[in-house]
Parts: structure tokens; sequence; C-alpha cells
């Protein structure tokens, strides 16, 4: 059971966790104990809200197929149980970034003073680069 938020919760059968070898330099049991983890999920078939899967579908995210699968490979850590709970944290994130409402921005523009301001700075300038010309 994943808590997502308080009345989002994933079932442990909607999410497919499996051991694999890990991927690198390590020490001496680096290529016989399988202590990475993949874990794949379906976001189409699960038991999330509507407005989730649409949201996630939406995103452009690598790690999210086609098909509307997740699939996240964590391989920090030396022990399976890390990596595990590795994973579904990354898995909770994921979710819980798309659904995040953004603020909408709302244009502004600088007042007229600061527009007054601006333009007397330019003038200014502009009378100060003149007096470096040829004197006659």
């Amino acid at each position: 059971m994943l808590k997502i938020s308080n009345a989002v919760e994933l079932a442990s059968w909607e999410i497919e966790i499996t051991q694999v070898r890990a991927q690198g330099p390590g020490g001496q049991n680096v290529n016989k104990v399988a202590s990475a983890v993949h874990l794949r999920f379906d976001i189409l078939h699960s038991s999330l809200p509507p407005f989730y899967k649409e949201r996630l579908m939406a995103l452009s995210d690598q790690r999210i197929s086609k098909d509307g699968v997740v699939v996240i490979k964590a391989q920090n850590y030396r022990t399976l149980e890390q990596n595990r709970d590795d994973a579904l944290e990354r898995l909770k994130a994921l979710i819980q970034e798309a659904v995040k409402t953004q603020k909408k921005r709302r244009p502004t523009k600088p007042s007229k003073s600061a527009r007054r301001k601006r333009v007397d700075k330019k003038t200014q300038r502009g009378k100060v680069k003149a007096l470096r010309g040829k004197v006659l």
C-alpha cells in the first residue's frame, strides 16, 4: 500500500517490483546478488482518479512509456529493501509532482515613474556620450 495523498492510495498489486542485478562497478557481490529494483506501474489500468491519470499521461518524462507504463530503476543502495523503498518514494514523488497545480502567471508592466526614470537615464547617458566628440 502506497499512500499518495489523504484520499489517494495505491494497492500493492498495482505496482510490480522485480529484482535485477545492479550495473556499474562494485565489490565481490555485484555480479552475484540482485539488489537493484525495477518498478513498473501501469497508469491506465490503475485505481488512480481520472485527473491523476490525465496529468501523468500529459507529462513528458522519459520514465513514462507511450503505453502509460512508468518504469523506475533503483540501484543507489546496496540492499534490496533500501532500493525498493527508494523506487516507491520516487514513484510517489512523480505522481505528486504531476498533480501539482502551477500558479497562473499574471503579466505585469512597469509603473509610469519607472518608465520615466528609465527614459531620463537614457537621455542623460546620451548627453554624456555626446560630450566625448572631437573638440573643434
